[in-house]
């Protein structure tokens, strides 16, 4: 079969389903990233990222990939970072459709960025909770953890910004004003989580075990680390059924029943009626991390 084209990038294998049978093909997969690009892209833009790579579909193995290489595409752009043990390595980030839909030609279903840039990757310009719920943990409950964190960040100044996750739960991100140490920032939220914990715990955790999760809802702070990601707005997942990470406005997740709520052909609809961003504005706030 002759290879799809979509914003001058040629797509090999379109018609391969990969989300299993009768699911979306890599053709769709292209053409749904061509078609959320201009509201996915300022997540994006220059920030490291990692990816989620699947060359036989979901129902064969995928892995994460972050550090860089030529065989991706000329627009797909690296960037010299220091890994842990203090050697330099060349991670990878895009800055428009075309790196965006290089890497979905090299078979990325999903896209995670960090919560710094490329220019400054020591100085984090966002925080992030993932609300993450134990099996039998009912939508409600999420929804309610969402908006204590979201109450707690305003009592420390920050407005914030909720998405679901694609998954079984929702991400509460607020921007900062870049200045703030990752260790700061990682203080912040782990001080945050474990408050909560401590007024509530019969519902939350605050640590990554899964052998004590059963109930409760892990608030997952973790992710306010160098080098850590979290999924992108408009970001697929490579999970049955093709489910889309929303950014949503805050009055619209007591409407949903799960994090995995929208599939691509709900995704799409949802792209073409909307009037503005749910996150309109969220590059623009300036807010300072509390000391």
């Amino acid at each position: 079969m002759q290879p799809l084209i979509v914003d001058g990038i040629a797509i090999s294998h379109p018609d391969r389903e990969v989300f299993g049978q009768g699911g979306p093909t890599k053709g769709d997969v292209a053409t749904y990233y061509e078609a959320v690009a201009p509201l996915m892209l300022p997540e994006l833009r220059g920030r490291p990222l990692s990816v989620v790579r699947c060359p036989r579909g979901t129902s064969g193995a995928c892995f994460f990939q972050k550090h860089h290489a030529d065989a991706l595409g000329k627009h797909v752009k690296a960037v010299s970072l220091k890994e842990k043990d203090g050697a330099d390595a060349q991670y990878l980030y895009v800055d428009d459709v075309e790196g965006l839909l290089e890497l979905v030609q090299m078979n990325a279903l999903e896209f995670h960025p960090w919560g710094a840039r490329v220019d400054n990757p020591d100085q984090p310009d966002r925080l992030i909770f993932d609300i993450d719920p134990a099996k039998g943990v009912d939508w409600k409950t999420v929804v309610a953890c969402a908006r204590d964190i979201r109450e707690r960040l305003q009592a420390n100044g920050l407005e914030s910004f909720v998405r679901a996750s694609g998954g079984k739960g929702l991400h509460v991100v607020a921007p900062l004003r870049r200045g703030p140490s990752w260790e700061a920032v990682k203080a912040f939220c782990e001080g945050m989580a474990d408050a909560m914990v401590a007024d509530a715990p019969t519902r939350y955790i605050a640590e990554a075990s899964k052998a004590r999760r059963e109930g409760l809802i892990f608030i997952d702070w973790l992710r306010n680390t160098r080098g850590a990601t979290s999924v992108a707005g408009w970001s697929l997942r490579a999970r049955p059924g093709a489910p889309v990470a929303m950014p949503l406005r805050w009055e619209e997740i007591a409407r949903l029943k799960t994090g995995g709520a929208f599939d691509v052909k709900r995704a799409l609809k949802r792209a073409a009626s909307l009037e503005a961003d749910p996150w309109e504005g969220i590059a623009s706030l300036e807010q300072t991390l509390p000391t």
